[in-house]
């Protein structure tokens, strides 16, 4: 007597592979990048920078950036703070953590008068570094 098997294509027994692991995968990998990603907050306006000095070397990027125009206007983040605004800007800039460096983008024709009191306001708001941008060629 010979035995024969009934092989049935029924649609609960196929093979599959559930997407849902990959999915979590992926979004825990687009988590952790957007968490780890530095974020450089420019001054938002381009000033034509005084050239390379000698003594010139490049500073982390994680920085407070100001920038001073040639008629003394003050930027940060695209906005025009004026030198009364510095202190305000650096103190949530800052956050409440560790101090962060300043980086101040001084156009070759701006009066040092204004770089000089944009600097004494950062200092007073808790900056503990201070550097000059300059041109990088």
């Amino acid at each position: 007597m010979r035995r024969m098997r009934h092989f049935s294509s029924n649609k609960e027994n196929e093979a599959s592979i559930d997407m849902s692991p990959l999915i979590d995968v992926v979004f825990i990998l687009l988590i952790f990048f957007i968490v780890t990603t530095v974020f450089n907050n420019e001054a938002g306006v381009d000033v034509a920078k005084p050239p390379k000095m000698s003594s010139s070397k490049s500073l982390d990027s994680n920085a407070i950036m100001i920038a001073v125009t040639s008629n003394g206007q003050v930027y940060y983040a695209g906005r025009n703070i004026g030198v009364q605004g510095v202190a305000g800007a650096v103190a949530v800039a800052q956050g409440g953590g560790d101090p962060l460096p300043l980086i101040v983008q001084g156009d070759h024709a701006a009066k040092h008068g204004i770089i000089t009191k944009v600097i004494g306001a950062a200092t007073e708001a808790g900056v503990k570094s201070v550097s000059i941008s300059t041109a990088t060629n």
